[in-house]
């Protein structure tokens, strides 16, 4: 580890939660909003176009945001304007629920996403280095998963006590304390060149340039392609299993899909911080094919019952599978571009790749159901994710190299 890197308590106390109350804000404007808008009669295939359309803005906005968070020396800035626009986006979803506005505020919401998460896993990098990251990331995925569990609470209690509307009220208000966190930070501490994953002070040219030495890994590339395909698998089953349960039954809806979120947060709460150190220690291959193998159970899973207990215990699998796709794959990303000084705009691209997987992914269930029935869209997503697994499998290798790992240093406290 460099020397350099020697962040203090509070910039890491201040990192973990910049975490946790991001989380809080993202849950209230994502998971809920398939059963909103279906409490506001639309149908299967309308949410499915306006969750696409959401998610597109995301992707188109990902490389060059991954450019700007590479060049950007005040970091912290960049998360402060995506935090103004994620509450924007939902003050418009509560207030104004009509086609057009929903629609405005999904490109806000998708936009601020692409801006939020290169920025932070950056603002970490440039904080404790590569050698500590693996640890550090998993411990923030951890409290990632605890912002989400507490924001699911909140969430599910105003959704049924109140309505589903009040959700896109609470969200703007749990900006502040993350807002709090975020300066907190040192800026001082983040490492400009740290921070996009540089060896040297060397020159910037990210860029065009950049954008082409990324379409030369052809391991990143294949990795990108597994990481659309298991997003078009898994971004519909939760929205997914929401709508069906909101008809008939649409008190229950609310509080059903936090019930949900719990269960998969509690999981990857749990087990982020153990697969970080377990990726530094035996690979991220085998963590990876784990996560994608269970995708397509939990599809099967979601076609054998209608009964809630039952299906709120099969989103064990969900928090496994996201737990560790979301530690293992930008540990890939960070593997796949040592040196390169282009983390973020490789995070960008990986995050492409999710978007455009997770935007096709809410239209093609929604068809399905639309026409056929809910049994078949899940059907349809399961049958994506053996794709998915059958990639990585044969044609994506280890990218942990051991051999070029310096131990990290230890910090008081523990706070890596």
């Amino acid at each position: 580890m460099r020397e350099e890197y020697k962040p203090s308590k509070r910039s890491l106390r201040g990192l973990d939660w910049l975490y946790f109350f991001l989380a809080d804000i993202q849950t209230g404007v994502g998971p809920f909003l398939a059963v909103y808008l279906a409490s506001q009669k639309w149908n299967p295939e309308q949410v499915g176009i306006a969750l696409t359309i959401g998610g597109l803005a995301g992707v188109v906005t990902q490389i060059p945001a991954g450019a700007v968070v590479d060049r950007a020396h005040r970091k912290r800035l960049l998360v402060l304007g995506g935090l103004i626009a994620l509450a924007v986006g939902s003050l418009l979803l509560a207030l104004w629920p009509t086609f057009r506005v929903v629609i405005a505020g999904q490109i806000l919401i998708g936009g601020a996403g692409a801006i939020l998460v290169p920025t932070v896993n950056a603002i970490t990098l440039g904080l404790v280095g590569a050698a500590a990251f693996d640890r550090r990331f998993g411990r923030n995925q951890g409290f990632n998963s605890a912002g989400n569990f507490f924001a699911a609470v909140i969430m599910g209690s105003v959704g049924y006590f109140l309505s589903a509307r009040g959700i896109f009220f609470v969200a703007p208000f749990l900006a502040w304390p993350c807002v709090a966190a975020l300066f907190s930070i040192s800026n001082k501490e983040i490492s400009f060149e740290g921070a996009r994953g540089a060896a040297t002070d060397a020159e910037d040219k990210t860029g065009v340039s950049g954008i082409k030495s990324l379409l030369k890994n052809y391991t990143l590339l294949l990795f990108a392609g597994c990481a659309f395909l298991f997003h078009f698998s898994n971004a519909a089953m939760l929205p997914l299993l929401g709508q069906m349960l909101a008809h008939g039954r649409k008190a229950a809806a609310a509080p059903f899909m936090s019930a949900c979120i719990l269960v998969t947060q509690l999981v990857i709460a749990a087990s982020a911080a153990w697969i970080g150190r377990t990726a530094a220690r035996i690979g991220r291959k085998p963590l990876l094919l784990i996560g994608f193998g269970v995708l397509p159970i939990r599809g099967a899973l979601y076609t054998l019952t209608t009964s809630i207990p039952f299906l709120i215990s099969i989103q064990f699998l969900d928090g496994v599978a996201n737990a560790i796709f979301g530690v293992v794959s930008i540990l890939v990303v960070a593997d796949l571009t040592r040196g390169t000084g282009r983390f973020n705009l490789a995070q960008g691209g990986l995050a492409t790749a999710v978007g455009i997987g997770a935007s096709v992914s809410t239209t093609y269930a929604g068809v399905l159901v639309q026409h056929l029935s809910y049994k078949a869209g899940f059907l349809g997503l399961a049958v994506v994710a053996v794709f998915a697994w059958m990639l990585l499998f044969f044609k994506v290798p280890e990218t942990l190299a051991w051999d070029k790992l310096p131990q990290p240093a230890k910090v008081p406290g523990g706070a890596y």
